[in-house]
């Protein structure tokens, strides 16, 4: 079965076909892609692993596609000049899941692309942060219909103000105020206006870099009747000062980009697997229990949900793991980010909370995917250390409805950590309320895991009213 995943491109569509990902382009756009592919530019940026690989369909491949009836209804009225295969990235993930660093990731690396391309007159003709997702703990540009030929002459950038609202404001205002990315990108599809970030602003703020350049002067213009007029290209006559304007313009943005760059969100939970709750025994069980079932199990896709900084999302990507690791603190994501970029490792770490998981986005609910949806069955083990309890308690669900999502995230296993009531921490999310989970203990845990899962080894940790277990999803 095919499915369409974008759409507002007048060029062309993305859609997903018997697993591969594909995009369709109009006989008008393929005019400059066919020789942006050929270019030098593109090859090294596909070396680099910094653009996704694409390949054009052979003709009798494309006959094969066009006859199907699937391709017929998703083009529905499209005229098709050309289809091309996509390297399919393993978990798509979008701005309002990503902790700051990761967003100044995807900032630098489409400045990087965008500057690159004039080399040979190619130009970024919008920036999105939705054209970057992430693969083996980098980002890779995914839209291949971004990339346009430039008039030599041209000293614009045309998408500058839209990189500013999608990269540089949202991380201003994290970064001045602590505004989650998640209620910027939720809310609004194209980033934040400086207006908006113009209210925040203290009258001394407001003159201070970068807010002058980035935020008080677009707003007071934005005022001004010459802001309404037609837009116009501005030519100049020596195509050697336009392309030293541009190099100019990306030079200052990457100025404000490193000035506006996250220092790290403080967080208590940031530590709290440093400092909380493990006796040094019980900790090196636990690792030494979630080393030897990933061996046992050969999983190589790995969802770590409640993973904190990620000492366990590591352990799995060093057991040749892909991980998605997630947390609801932007703190724990960011520093995990950190780790993931310094050490090169084969995690993606995402804000998300699972108990409110990312809702469908975008037109009809349909652009973007919820959580559950991607998720759903793209793992062979989940990892639930240290969540259980937290549901339970501070959230209140119930524990069939926990294990039955996650029954849907996992194809074959579960590794979950079961916190009896009698637990400090346990105790302390209580804070006296102990009647409401009276009936909880072991034999009622474990009959409910074996409506849905086997139980293939159970372990207790030293110390600690804690059992560790290996689940086998029951076909």
């Amino acid at each position: 079965m095919s499915s369409l995943v974008s759409f507002r491109d007048p060029g062309g569509f993305c859609f997903v076909h018997q697993g591969k990902f594909f995009r369709a382009v109009t006989p008008e756009s393929l005019i400059p892609i066919v020789p942006f592919l050929k270019s030098d530019t593109a090859k090294a940026l596909i070396s680099q692993h910094d653009l996704v690989s694409t390949r054009q369909l052979e003709p009798r491949e494309q006959e094969a596609l066009f006859r199907t009836d699937e391709f017929r209804q998703l083009t529905n009225g499209y005229r098709i000049g050309a289809v091309f295969e996509h390297e399919k990235i393993d978990f798509a993930s979008y701005p309002y899941e990503w902790a700051p660093e990761i967003l100044y990731a995807a900032g630098r690396l489409t400045l990087d692309l965008a500057q690159q391309c004039l080399s040979e007159d190619y130009s970024l003709k919008d920036a999105s942060p939705y054209n970057v997702l992430f693969r083996k703990g980098a980002p890779v540009f995914i839209d291949l219909l971004s990339f346009a030929q430039r008039n030599p002459c041209d000293p614009i950038w045309k998408p500058y103000a839209q990189y500013c609202r999608n990269f540089l404001l949202p991380l201003l205002a994290h970064k001045t105020w602590g505004i989650p990315l998640s209620d910027i990108f939720t809310s609004r599809r194209d980033g934040i206006k400086p207006a908006d970030v113009y209210r925040l602003c203290s009258p001394i703020q407001r003159l201070l870099r970068p807010f002058l350049t980035l935020v008080t002067l677009p707003t007071w213009l934005s005022r001004k009747k010459i802001h309404r007029t037609v837009y116009r290209d501005r030519l100049l006559k020596d195509g050697e000062k336009a392309r030293f304007i541009l190099n100019s313009s990306f030079g200052r943005l990457r100025r404000i980009l490193h000035r506006v760059q996250p220092n790290g969100s403080k967080s208590f939970w940031e530590h709290y697997s440093e400092c909380h709750s493990y006796p040094e025994a019980a900790f090196n069980a636990k690792k030494e229990f979630l080393e030897s079932c990933l061996r046992e199990t050969q999983s190589m896709r790995v969802l770590d949900v409640g993973a904190n900084t990620g000492h366990f999302s590591v352990c799995a990507a060093q057991a040749k793991a892909d991980v998605v690791a997630i947390d609801s603190d932007a703190g724990c994501v960011g520093a995990l980010w950190k780790k993931v970029e310094s050490e090169k490792l084969n995690i993606l770490p995402l804000v998300v909370d699972f108990s409110r998981p990312s809702a469908a986005q975008g037109w009809r609910n349909r652009e973007c995917a919820s959580f559950l949806d991607r998720a759903g069955g793209a793992f062979d083990a989940v990892i639930m250390f240290g969540i259980l309890h937290h549901l339970l308690v501070s959230e209140r669900i119930p524990l069939k409805e926990i294990l039955e999502v996650a029954e849907g995230l996992t194809s074959s296993w579960l590794l979950i950590e079961f916190v009896l009531p009698q637990d400090e921490m346990f105790q302390i999310l209580t804070r006296g309320r102990d009647s409401l989970h009276a009936d909880l203990n072991e034999s009622r845990f474990e009959g409910d895991c074996k409506k849905t899962f086997e139980i293939v080894r159970k372990q207790r940790l030293p110390g600690m009213e804690r059992c560790l277990y290996l689940l086998h999803k029951r076909a």
